[in-house]
């Protein structure tokens, strides 16, 4: 009796454990819908707005992120370019690879704090989010498809007309139900667990060292015209001096044919550049050893330079000393987010 009487006592214990782990584990993984950080301004999207993220959309739009059925031949999804480890950028590649290994012509940049854009890409092309997927989809170096395509091939795919039937309340697959579930996943990407943010937000124990503060300084008064604070982007288009190169690249120009335009760029965030090389519009530079190099001595006068850049009437960039330099770079490496390239969340499922 006394065994049996232990043995039951270990079977409920070991129940019980077992309940209150799932428990826990449902706890961890409740989904924590949209949520501005507290050192971060009003979205530009309209996150109240008809396309509020919930999960189901959100998992639908993760799901579709990750899906080859959006480019023609079934193999390139939104993810095979924006790779989470890599900040949501394509490590490793000076222009983006698409299908059939077709090169693009300019650096995929980072999908991260997208809700707070008010332009996308390089050149700004896009200004609404809920239409930024079908660029890439329907770019013949990029997925090469169509959005009716899409949408056949998703209808004759078992889980899809479930999955939107969750997200939207019926199991209609359109083309706008398509493009509105990458924006929520991609409005959930949202990197502000720098140490950076950790010290704006004064959370206890977390300060910037000497050196970390000294290049904070360095950064405000060089730097933080174009890479404005929180986002560490102003949202505009600047040309930074760099040299014309083999891919005859105008830029903003292209969309606005605005002569004052050409060879800008949209400034990109400095956060998450432990994750994002290669740097500038064409993956052209491999360091931030380089990019310090380019603004300190590779800047070339294109006509629209930057007036940042000019004192008395000449290009001088950004003259630094070797221990500025070492102390930028310190701050800088306090913008990269560890928790964005890790949160199982917005992994490939």
């Amino acid at each position: 009796m006394t065994i049996r009487k232990i043995s039951v006592g270990l079977l409920v214990g070991f129940v019980t454990l077992v309940a209150c782990t799932k428990q826990l584990e449902q706890v961890k993984d409740v989904f924590p819908g949209f949520g501005v950080p507290s050192n971060f301004g009003t979205p530009v999207y309209p996150v109240n707005g008809p396309n509020k993220v919930t999960e189901a959309g959100f998992i639908l739009g993760r799901t579709l992120f990750y899906e080859g059925k959006l480019s023609r031949d079934n193999t390139i999804s939104c993810g095979s370019c924006h790779i989470q480890s890599a900040a949501f950028t394509h490590h490793g590649h000076d222009l983006s690879h698409g299908i059939d290994d077709l090169l693009g012509r300019r650096n995929a940049p980072s999908i991260a704090n997208a809700a707070w854009y008010q332009h996308f890409f390089w050149d700004g092309g896009v200004f609404n989010l809920d239409l930024l997927s079908l660029a890439p989809i329907q770019n013949p170096v990029e997925m090469d498809e169509t959005m009716p395509n899409i949408v056949r091939k998703l209808r004759t795919t078992p889980k899809y007309p479930s999955m939107f039937s969750s997200a939207f309340g019926d199991t209609s697959i359109t083309g706008t139900r398509v493009l509105q579930a990458l924006s929520q996943f991609m409005l959930m990407c949202i990197s502000s667990n720098s140490k950076y943010d950790s010290v704006m937000r004064k959370e206890p124990g977390v300060q910037f060292t000497p050196q970390e503060q000294a290049g904070y300084q360095i950064y405000k008064n060089k730097c933080s015209t174009c890479h404005t604070e929180p986002l560490l982007t102003n949202n505009q288009f600047a040309n930074n001096g760099l040299p014309l190169g083999i891919n005859p690249d105008e830029g903003r120009y292209e969309v606005t044919l605005n002569a004052a335009d050409k060879y800008k760029f949209k400034v990109p965030t400095l956060r998450n550049l432990q994750y994002t090389a290669p740097y500038m519009h064409d993956g052209r530079l491999l360091t931030l050893h380089a990019v310090l190099n380019h603004y300190q001595t590779g800047m070339v006068n294109t006509g629209t330079v930057h007036p940042q850049f000019f004192s008395n009437g000449q290009l001088v960039g950004i003259p630094l000393t070797p221990t500025e330099r070492e102390q930028l770079l310190a701050f800088l490496n306090t913008l990269n987010d560890k928790v964005l390239v890790t949160n199982k969340l917005l992994a490939e499922q």
